[in-house]
């Protein structure tokens, strides 16, 4: 293994530990290519399953092996239309399985999540059956607030310029802690643990995923 992997294994095995003991399922795939197998394994055939607004699960080629499975896929990005989004926000919360990415995630397994709206945070707190975080481990940081810090000040300004929203941090860059009307720094979101426990599982990823 290079350097890198070494690092990598020996960092998750430590986050593996980490988040059980916060009562989280967890599991350490090296690459994409296998977390789209490991994920994929996790979810019976027959499953409802749905997903918020991470790009990691979709660059990553897991929701469209999901459509190839004998699923039912709630797909937002399908909808015709605003409407039919917003049933499908609703219908999320009735799932057997909701994906997600996050923002961060500290080494000592607490996950950091912003949003606009709120439906990602609302149906990783309450309604899915299962929540499956896809993680990959360039969203690591130090401690919580490092975490949060990457949460608004990286994250959250490349999303502004992915939606090409009016946000100052649209503008430069940086967070402003604004009140913009359209910012997405609505809803702020600390997960501590699993509750019950085993409801999430964490699947780290050993490449740069997402934002």
């Amino acid at each position: 293994m290079t350097p890198k992997e070494i690092r990598n294994e020996r960092l998750a095995q430590k986050m593996i530990k980490n988040l059980q003991r916060r009562n989280f399922e967890a599991f350490y795939c090296p690459t994409a290519a296998e977390a789209v197998e490991k994920v994929s394994a996790l979810i019976p055939d027959g499953s409802s399953v749905t997903w918020g607004g991470s790009m990691t699960i979709r660059d990553m080629g897991l929701t469209e092996a999901l459509h190839k499975r004998n699923l039912n896929v709630l797909d937002r990005d399908l909808a015709a239309d605003r409407d039919e989004a917003q049933r499908i926000y609703r219908e999320a919360f009735s799932t057997d399985f909701y994906l997600s990415g996050v923002n961060a995630i500290s080494e000592d397994g607490v996950i950091v999540n912003i949003d606009g709206n709120g439906n990602r945070v609302a149906a990783i707190t309450f309604g899915p059956k299962k929540v499956i975080f896809v993680v990959g481990l360039n969203k690591v940081t130090q401690d919580v607030q490092s975490a949060l810090a990457r949460a608004r000040s990286t994250a959250s300004p490349i999303n502004a310029a992915r939606f090409d929203i009016k946000t100052p941090c649209q503008v430069d860059g940086i967070c402003h802690n604004c009140n913009s009307p359209e910012s997405i720094c609505n809803y702020i979101h600390f997960m501590r643990n699993s509750h019950p426990a085993g409801r999430h599982t964490v699947v780290l990823v050993g490449e740069d995923l997402g934002y």
